[in-house]
């Protein structure tokens, strides 16, 4: 049997989370900013090399994607830094969102960690694997903006988690083609570095 006391702090808790996510900008668009950059320009060099108009050895793509996560990484440490040295007020539902994106990266992480393991097992055939990656992705990222348009009741947020899934599948008819990584950076810049730039420069204004 549950308290209603606990109910009525329960019921106060969600809507003072809604009403904080409702008044108050979306944070981390400069990590979200730079995510999409950095994947989106590795995509378009991977395009190219698949495409023949850069010729580089099969093994680029792994030095390649490897080094966009390095960067990542390196440009993810900087920006939280610089955050922590800035201060502010941080809201509940900047911290659920922020939770869910960090969530977001962690599968991704997991994703590409099992790859390499059915790599290790099954060889060369386990690279099919890797052309629906992508789509994938686009899972997750729909994800991470399903969750921050529910904590802040974005409409812009929830058509940017609608969007992502419906690249998920578009992407998916482009498998075994070059386009495919060049639809894919088309897909990061418009639907992580864009938003990203734009929440941005709103938690700026805010």
């Amino acid at each position: 049997m549950t308290d209603s006391r606990d109910d009525a702090a329960d019921i106060a808790w969600l809507r003072n989370l809604a009403a904080e996510g409702a008044s108050n900008p979306m944070g981390g668009g400069s990590i979200l900013m730079a995510a999409g950059l950095i994947f989106g320009v590795a995509s378009i060099v991977h395009w190219s090399v698949a495409a023949g108009l850069v010729e580089l050895a099969p093994q680029a793509f792994s030095i390649l994607w490897l080094g966009a996560v390095v960067v990542f990484l390196g440009t993810l440490s900087f920006l939280i830094y610089r955050k922590k040295q800035a201060g502010g007020v941080t809201t509940a539902a900047d911290r659920a969102s922020r939770a869910a994106w960090s969530a977001v990266g962690w599968g991704i992480f997991a994703l590409f960690s099992s790859i390499a393991v059915v790599a290790t097992r099954i060889g060369i055939e386990s690279l099919i694997l890797l052309s629906l990656a992508p789509s994938i992705i686009m899972v997750f990222y729909g994800l991470g903006w399903a969750v921050s348009a529910a904590m802040t009741r974005s409409k812009m947020l929830a058509g940017l988690a609608a969007a992502s899934f419906v690249a998920a599948p578009l992407l998916a008819l482009l498998t075994d083609q070059p386009a495919l990584y060049l639809a894919y950076a088309a897909a990061l810049f418009l639907l992580m570095a864009l938003p990203g730039y734009l929440l941005m420069r709103a938690a700026k204004r805010g």
